[in-house]
C-alpha cells in the first residue's frame, strides 16, 4: 500500500521536481587509470619503488564510472597540490550499454 501511495505523489510530481528530489542523493565517481594482470609471485615481489605497467596508454582518456556505470571519458589535471579530472566526453545512453572497459 505505500508503494501505491509513493507512486501517486510522485507521478503527481514534474520532471524539475522530480530531479529536485534526487540532487543530494550521493554517488561514487570513480576514475579508472588502468588496469593490470600480475601473477601472484610478481604480486609478492612488490614493494616501495616498483613500477606495475597499466593498459592505458599516456594521454588516453580516463573513463569515470557512478556507482560502476560509464558516465563520462576525461583527463588527469593537476590543481596546485592536488590531482582533478577533466571532462571531455559525456557518454550517452546508447554507448554506454555497450561499454564494459
Amino acid at each position: 500500500m505505500a508503494t501505491a501511495t509513493a507512486n501517486s505523489s510522485l507521478s503527481s510530481l514534474n520532471e524539475d521536481q522530480k530531479l529536485k528530489n534526487l540532487e543530494n542523493i550521493e554517488v561514487k565517481l570513480t576514475v579508472q587509470a588502468g588496469s593490470a594482470n600480475i601473477t601472484v609471485k610478481d604480486l609478492i615481489n612488490l614493494n616501495v619503488g616498483s613500477v606495475v605497467e597499466l593498459n592505458t596508454q599516456a594521454g588516453e582518456h580516463l573513463a569515470a564510472r557512478a556507482n560502476g556505470t560509464l558516465i563520462l571519458r576525461g583527463e588527469i589535471v593537476t590543481i596546485g597540490e592536488t590531482l582533478g579530472y577533466r571532462i571531455t566526453d559525456i557518454i550517452g545512453k546508447d554507448e554506454r550499454a555497450v561499454d564494459q572497459s
